[in-house]
């Protein structure tokens, strides 16, 4: 009955030894930890610095908290999807609001965006090394990007994650077999969907990669698989959707009206803000709040790059052998897909009249641009790797360490200016306690300061927003206006030194009817004489 089972001498069984990760990889994750730590203790430091649109989301969250409603768009317009209320409810519900928890899930997503581009990197058949090369790039932190990144208010943290999912999922679609595609294709309409309604800056993306799926498989969309994509992206939008139905609005039109309002940007300043501004500040190369000139050769750069990683997608796929989901096909159309959306995204940001007028504020239109990046260096990489060609290697070499030194730069600049966005996050802390020892309930103020004491107090101070001039400004939520007014001792608050504490103080006075004013860290608040 044991004939033929042979026992094996104990000696002879070797210990498993526990399976090591190469060093690439290994150095991938440990320079995106201490690209998510150096963020973090930006957050801690109070930086990238807050304002009322970010606490205009932060109220949303609030409510949604609350159970006091659920909004669709962002307060007072009809555009731009609040997921990030979404996301942040639950935190703030648990330790009420602040600009710490508004942001936890924004760095979440960062992480995320780390993760899902290292991961598209090597599916797209870059090696290792080249990974790590895109984590250390997307590692650093200027000015624009960590704002992008980390400030809650709206639309642009979660655009890139997405877009790096869709890129991934369009390479598994491409790839694998019919019967293991219907999740994927379900994923794919699902986050489209979300898109759409959260922010249609990424549109291009969507585009392209669609575009492919189309051209390479167009005979599953035409059956279950097209059912299953369709329904997944109205389901992703589904919030936009319903809400236009139900108020008879169009929020395309409102997104276009946003591209710049009023006199139509000279053409000169449009494309000096999109081509040579936005490139520059988007992948940032730039100061806070600046470009100096000799960060600006990213402008001259990014475009030629654009151009030589489109020809080289081209041309693997013209020449790559076996049919359509050939790994090297696969990798070259996808390749191709993400630049030709950053191409887009490029263009309908350098044509908008928001690049001729606000070009410094505005380039974060052009935060999804990161998404190209594994496929933007790619013919870099290959260059520097090829030992026979020297200049190329040279050159490929230069524009390489070029972009980390700049992305570095730029980086350090935004930990010198630290000190001082801490230090004006601590003089607002003291306004808000100063009104709360005042019992002032109810104030009038700048737009860039009602919505963000409405939040930092948990609702507990409303602010209706006027002009310079006094005159009643933009609420975002009307209801603030009207409890201010129907409060007689309602306050004023400005900043020290601004248009609105001048023309407050000419109402300073002890008669009958004047203000009286009480200053503090930098603020004057305004109350009225009983």
């Amino acid at each position: 009955m044991t004939a033929g089972v042979r026992e094996e001498p104990r000696e002879s069984v070797r210990p498993r030894t526990p399976r090591r990760l190469p060093l690439p990889t290994l150095l991938a994750l440990l320079v995106g930890l201490a690209a998510v730590g150096y963020r973090l203790a930006l957050l801690f430091a109070d930086v990238p610095p807050t304002n009322s649109d970010e606490a205009t989301m932060g109220l949303a969250a609030l409510h949604i908290a609350r159970g006091d409603g659920f909004p669709v768009w962002f307060y007072g317009q009809a555009y731009m999807g609040t997921l990030e209320a979404y996301l942040a409810a639950p935190l703030v519900a648990l330790a009420g609001p602040s600009v710490l928890v508004l942001r936890l899930p924004t760095l979440a997503l960062y992480a995320l965006f780390l993760l899902l581009s290292w991961r598209l990197t090597r599916r797209l058949g870059g090696d290792r090394w080249y990974a790590l090369l895109v984590v250390a790039v997307l590692a650093l932190g200027s000015d624009r990007v960590v704002k992008n990144q980390l400030i809650a208010g709206g639309g642009y943290p979660e655009l890139n994650p997405a877009g790096a999912a869709l890129a991934l999922l369009t390479v598994g679609l491409c790839v694998t077999g019919a019967g293991a595609r219907l999740p994927r294709w379900a994923a794919w309409g699902l986050v489209s969907g979300v898109l759409l309604w959260v922010d249609p800056l990424i549109l291009p993306y969507v585009l392209t990669l669609g575009v492919l799926l189309v051209a390479w498989r167009w005979r599953e969309l035409a059956g279950r698989a097209g059912v299953v994509l369709a329904g997944a992206l109205l389901l992703g939008a589904a919030p936009m959707l319903a809400d236009s139905i139900r108020h008879g609005r169009n929020p395309v039109t409102a997104v276009l009206a946003a591209g710049g309002t009023g006199t139509p940007a000279d053409w000169a300043d449009r494309l000096h803000g999109g081509l040579v501004l936005g490139p520059p500040l988007a992948m940032g190369f730039c100061s806070p709040g600046r470009c100096a000139t000799w960060q600006l050769w990213w402008a001259v750069a990014f475009p030629v790059l654009l151009l030589l990683a489109a020809f080289t997608a081209w041309h693997t796929l013209r020449r790559a052998a076996g049919g359509p989901r050939s790994a090297e096909r696969v990798s070259a159309g996808v390749r191709l897909a993400l630049l030709g959306g950053a191409a887009g995204v490029l263009a309908a940001y350098a044509v908008s009249n928001a690049a001729g007028q606000t070009p410094i504020e505005s380039s974060r239109y052009l935060s999804c641009l990161a998404v190209a990046v594994p496929a933007l260096f790619w013919p870099l990489w290959r260059a520097a790797r090829r030992p026979a060609v020297r200049v190329a290697r040279v050159a490929a070499v230069a524009v390489l360490a070029g972009v980390l030194g700049t992305g570095v730069a730029a980086t350090v600049d935004v930990i010198r200016a630290a000190p001082a966005v801490h230090a004006e996050a601590d003089r607002h802390r003291s306004l808000v306690d100063t009104l709360g020892a005042l019992d002032v309930r109810n104030v009038r103020g700048g737009y860039w300061t009602c919505n963000r004491l409405a939040y930092a107090t948990g609702e507990n101070v409303l602010c209706a927003v006027v002009e310079d001039d006094l005159r009643p400004g933009f609420d975002r939520l009307p209801a603030y206006r009207r409890e201010v007014a129907a409060d007689p001792d309602a306050a004023w608050v400005a900043l020290a030194g601004s248009p609105l504490a001048a023309r407050l103080d000419e109402r300073v006075g002890t008669e009958s009817g004047a203000l009286d004013v009480v200053t503090v860290a930098g603020w004057r608040i305004y109350l009225p004489r009983r």
